[in-house]
């Protein structure tokens, strides 16, 4: 039944050299852009950390930011405030010099009671100790103490050891604690023997807690992550730094964040401008390249969008860098509500987010800027969907207004120190933001739309309105054009939506196809009357192939009279393609005798182009479709799938596929939708009763009336 591939797949095109030039201009327009905000500010001083200031440096807008200088001197400040961190008393500790102290006590007594020692050889040996030096008035003393002093003397030192070893003691705090032993002994002893008690003692304190690096370092690290991040605020005009100071790290960062000092060498600011427009102009390349659209089949529509698209971007440019609210005020949204309404969604998402990543790029507050004109802009194209009312383009601003809100709410809570007033403040620009990008998208595609003749959903449903001007004639001059045009509307849209085709672009182009009937409505068989004479009898077929044809032409002067779009414009152009006028042909062919030497057949083709669309190619067939069954009246099913495969055929066969995109299943499900359809049309129709005659009020009857049928 349907043709092979080759007949209706596109034959590929070669890139004309004007869009090729367009792409140059625009990536070296939008180059120029990017580096706009550094050639606009030439005063801009390469300083870095330890120069001079030239120049007294004053805050040229007001500016709030976390300090990150700030912030690690503050965290590297609370930790080397922390004191060092030591363990506990070790009570271990503590128990081995107690038990030392006894060895030492021991050997002591043991001394002291050798009978067969000299007290010179008594007092050698008590030299002799290894973890106690003794002074020689004190080895004296201890071996002149009797049994009993000295046995007190050993449990008080032991005891005071005890005491002492139970408290902390630190390598700083030891030589202090040693020198306080003697308020540790008792009251009971003399003078001379606490002076024992703290000789013996004072060589067993030690430290019992220890300096711990791993204690110290997680304190410190508790108090620098305490700190929280310094903000630091400046007023428009307030002095950063004076001249003749030095430069410190917070003075260049304050000078960074305001724009104020070159970070790197401009040979490097230009080279990563032209890294990012590269990448993304290598990403619409492609992208385009294997989804073909609108915008890229009239040089018109590219210019356009191109110079809407630097508009935005030069704006956002100059208005950005200087200023903290505004430019959370710029409508940037309405770029992707405008490219949605006039080339579809698909494009719109991809220049929306090229345009989000330019507006920011190589600013300080580049994050929350990209994300909040990216997600409310494409969140704002989904909700506008086919924008068939101005509530669509409310919708749209509505949640550009909430989107923004809770993005600014997600950063602003997140990384700045912000008081409610300032909160509130947002939430009015994020608000604004909205209504502007909603207002601006209807204003702009109402104007681009008129000058470049695009079909917006607006439009289409604005003059496809049956009391639009042009219908309204169609419909007094030409009523039974205007049905056959319905009924083609009704084909085509239902199978435009099987298909993912744009049904209401294919219903309006559908009530204008045949327009330009109006100009000639009674050489139309279906604004004739029964019984009215055919003017085409008494026509040559050159001149009835040619009246018929002039619809064509007609229609195009009517529609640009009445400012159709231009994709309507090609439904009037396209709906019979490069096809003959048979009825006219044939006859032409009859009066020569069957030589077709003798018949120029360009006499009776139309003018073309043949269909270059989804859209015209399904009204094209609908369109024959709806005029042979009309003409043919089939009463079965199966003689209606005849006569649309035989339009199909006929179709396909004079070539007139072969420039659409259209594929064998969209055939096959065109085809079933219009045999779907035309069999709901063109139902039996019951046959009602002959009439009879019936009683006159009150109940009398009146004279038969003559028989007829309803």
């Amino acid at each position: 039944m349907l043709s092979s591939p080759e007949n209706i797949l596109p034959t590929p095109k070669r890139i004309p050299f004007g869009r090729i030039f367009t792409l140059t201009f625009t990536i070296l327009a939008v180059f120029f852009a990017l580096i706009l905000p550094i050639i606009l500010r030439p005063d801009a001083l390469p300083l870095a950390v330890g120069d001079v200031a030239p120049r007294d440096l004053q805050a040229p807008y007001a500016i709030e930011y976390i300090s990150e200088i700030r912030t690690e001197d503050a965290r590297e400040n609370a930790a080397m405030a922390v004191a060092l961190v030591y363990t506990p008393a070790d009570p271990t500790i503590a128990r081995e010099q107690i038990e030392s102290l006894r060895d030492a006590l021991v050997y002591i007594a043991t001394v002291r009671s050798d009978e067969y020692a000299a007290p010179v050889e008594k007092t050698s040996d008590l030299l002799l100790l290894e973890n106690i030096t003794l002074k020689e008035e004190s080895i004296e003393a201890i071996l002149l103490l009797s049994d009993a002093e000295w046995e007190r003397i050993q449990q008080e030192a032991l005891s005071v050891l005890e005491q002492v070893m139970r408290n902390n003691i630190r390598q700083g705090n030891l030589v202090s604690t040693q020198h306080n032993l003697s308020s540790l002994v008792s009251l009971a002893l003399t003078e001379a023997q606490a002076q024992i008690v703290s000789e013996l003692v004072s060589a067993f304190v030690v430290p019992n807690s220890l300096y711990s690096d791993e204690l110290t370092e997680a304190s410190r690290k508790s108090a620098s992550d305490a700190v929280e991040p310094v903000i630091k605020r400046y007023k428009a005009g307030e002095s950063v730094i004076s001249a003749g100071q030095i430069v410190s790290s917070a003075d260049l960062e304050a000078l960074e964040k305001l724009g104020l000092v070159q970070t790197q060498e401009g040979w490097m600011t230009h080279l990563s401008a032209g890294i990012m427009i590269l990448a993304l102009a290598i990403f619409l390349w492609f992208y385009f390249s294997r989804r073909p659209s609108i915008l890229l089949k009239d040089i018109r529509n590219l210019l356009s969008t191109v110079i809407v698209f630097l508009l935005f971007l030069v704006g956002a440019r100059l208005a950005i860098p200087d200023n903290t609210i505004i430019p959370y005020l710029l409508p940037i949204p309405a770029f992707g509500l405008l490219m949605a309404t006039l080339f579809g969604a698909d494009v719109a998402f991809v220049l929306s987010f090229s345009l989000s990543l330019l507006v920011t790029f190589g600013l300080s507050n580049t994050l929350d800027l990209t994300v909040y004109y990216l997600l409310s802009s494409l969140v704002s194209i989904m909700v506008l969907g086919r924008a068939q009312q101005v509530w669509s383009f409310l919708k749209a601003g509505i949640a550009i207004a909430f989107i923004g809100m809770a993005t600014l709410l997600a950063y602003w809570l997140s990384f700045y120190t912000t008081g409610w007033n300032e909160v509130a403040i947002l939430m009015a620009v994020a608000s604004f933001n909205g209504i502007a990008s909603a207002s601006l998208t209807l204003l702009l595609q109402f104007v681009l739309a008129q000058i470049l003749g695009l079909t917006t959903t607006l439009r289409l449903l604005e003059i496809s309105r049956p009391d639009a001007p042009l219908l309204q004639l169609l419909l007094r001059k030409a009523p039974g054009t205007y049905q056959h045009s319905l009924q083609v509307a009704n084909l085509s849209e239902q199978a435009a939506e099987k298909i993912g085709a744009d049904a209401l672009l294919v219903r309006v182009g559908a009530l204008f196809h045949d327009v330009g009937k109006i100009e000639n409505p009674h050489f139309f068989i279906e604004n004739q009357t029964p019984g009215q004479i055919n003017t085409h009898e008494d026509l040559a077929p050159e001149e009835s192939a040619a009246i018929i044809i002039r619809h064509v032409t007609d229609g195009v002067f009517l529609g640009k009279k009445h400012r159709l779009p231009k994709r309507l414009i090609d439904f009037i152009l396209e709906h019979h393609g490069t096809q003959v006028t048979r009825y006219q042909y044939t006859q032409a062919l009859e009066i020569a005798n069957g030589d077709v030497n003798q018949v120029d057949i360009k006499k009776f083709q139309y003018p073309g182009p043949a269909p270059r669309s989804r859209e015209t190619a399904l009204m094209m067939l609908a369109d024959g479709t709806e005029a042979i069954t009309r003409a043919e009246r089939p009463q079965t099913e199966a003689e209606l799938r005849s006569l649309v495969y035989k339009i199909f055929d006929n179709v396909q066969k004079s070539g007139q596929l072969k420039n659409t995109p259209l594929t064998l299943r969209d055939l096959s499900v065109i085809n079933e939708s219009f045999v779907s359809t035309l069999r709901g049309m063109l139902h039996p129709r019951v046959k009602y009763p002959k009439r009879k005659s019936l009683p006159a009020s009150g109940g009398v009857p009146t004279r038969p009336r003559q028989k007829e049928n309803d």
